[in-house]
């Protein structure tokens, strides 16, 4: 008799466990609370579905257990990943590592995948939200009860509610004994306290973004910075930001220092200036950064470094222009919060991963309980990760649940 696997969550994970359980010969129900498979899925990557990356840095997961990924990443690797879409028939393509669908589309991604469960005999069932799972595999629904013999609980996270995820698999997971670290927004825009930032809205930049917690170093990462009227964007924000999120649950202080010449070190920059203080002293202070930095940027700096914009270039003095150095190189900004879950792609927390067998999936708690996806404390960087997580996971889970 076929095996009954029940699927919670028609996210990306959901839907590779799907495939995965029923290749394995096993009866398979994914239960949606949305109108809709696979929301979220379809604004990945820009709407463009980064699949996953060709490089895997050794920091690219974080959570409590940052090694809990590896066993099943090395057991549905990216290559076995690409061939699993390729089988699909979706024709991919590389750009920088970067690997997305070459129609450019995540519609083509998710309809790939629903072709494959329509297939396989998949039963998928909208707008049929659980209200609780029982110990002995029961699922309860606004539509009855429906028995499994295992249970895949693919439920995502709280970040980008409007999609559907609406954490609502925290609390089944938590009745059934599970802990859950607290879910925070990750991949996210950084608030910040100086009131500069609506006159250099707009800007973006070149930068290093190190984030300081209570004065030390946590994190770090280069490339465009964003600056909004409220505080910092951009991917190298994004990168740092789970960590300023929780050390700010904590109540800890969190600062971002802004290096907007990485490439210079502080000697450089400092001969760069003092040269132009010799050949352009007949310009307007204001004009001292003229060509180097955006010019919004660079009023913001000159007034941080205490250079006035109606004096001369010439009467700037040497202690200036290292002040001006130091706010270059070294800009700090107080961290006052993330932006909500609204705006977040991911979220950091979840079911702690010290509860699940990293190489099954599979609940220590509840025998034929099964998780996959963002479900679990495991948040990746920007860059495909994220959804390579969801594709190793919700394959691995639906492999070892569908064999019985």
């Amino acid at each position: 008799m076929k095996q009954q696997i029940i699927i919670i969550g028609a996210g990306a994970s959901g839907l590779a466990a799907g495939i995965s359980a029923a290749r394995e010969g096993a009866s398979v129900t994914i239960m949606e609370h949305t109108a809709r498979p696979g929301k979220k899925l379809l604004s990945t990557g820009n709407g463009k579905c980064n699949i996953t990356n060709l490089q895997l840095p050794k920091d690219a997961y974080r959570g409590n257990q940052p090694d809990f990924v590896f066993p099943a990443l090395h057991t549905v690797t990216v290559s076995q990943t690409m061939d699993f879409f390729r089988e699909l028939g979706i024709v991919l393509t590389e750009r920088n590592g970067y690997v997305y669908p070459n129609s450019g589309q995540a519609s083509t991604v998710l309809e790939a995948m629903l072709f494959e469960l329509e297939h396989l005999g998949v039963r998928i069932m909208t707008e049929c939200p659980v209200k609780e799972i029982k110990k002995d595999l029961t699922v309860i629904t606004d539509h009855g009860k429906h028995r499994g013999d295992r249970i895949i609980l693919a439920a995502g996270s709280m970040a980008a509610p409007k999609t559907g995820s609406d954490g609502s698999g925290y609390s089944l997971a938590s009745k059934l004994g599970h802990h859950i670290i607290e879910p925070l927004p990750a991949l996210v825009q950084l608030r910040c306290k100086e009131k500069w930032y609506k006159q250099a809205a707009g800007v973006r930049t070149d930068a290093l973004v190190t984030l300081k917690i209570d004065g030390k170093a946590a994190a770090s990462d280069r490339g465009e910075l964003q600056i909004t009227d409220y505080g910092i964007s951009g991917i190298p924000v994004f990168q740092i930001s789970r960590y300023a999120a929780r050390a700010l649950n904590e109540g800890r202080k969190a600062e971002a220092q802004l290096d907007f010449l990485p490439e210079l070190s502080p000697t450089d920059l400092e001969k760069l200036l003092l040269t132009r203080h010799r050949q352009f002293g007949y310009r307007p202070a204001e004009e001292f950064l003229h060509g180097v930095l955006n010019s919004k940027l660079a009023k913001i700096l000159l007034k941080e470094a205490g250079i006035g914009r109606e004096s001369w270039v010439k009467e700037i003095t040497e202690k200036e222009i290292k002040n001006l150095v130091h706010c270059i190189k070294e800009l700090k900004t107080i961290i006052v919060s993330t932006n909500t879950f609204d705006q977040a792609q991911v979220c950091s927390g979840g079911v702690d991963t010290r509860e699940v067998d990293p190489v099954t999936m599979e609940s220590k708690l509840i025998r034929g309980l099964y998780f996959s996806g963002e479900i679990l404390d495991v948040d990746g960087i920007c860059g495909g990760y994220n959804l390579q997580w969801a594709w190793s996971s919700g394959i691995t889970a639906g492999s070892h649940a569908g064999r019985g």
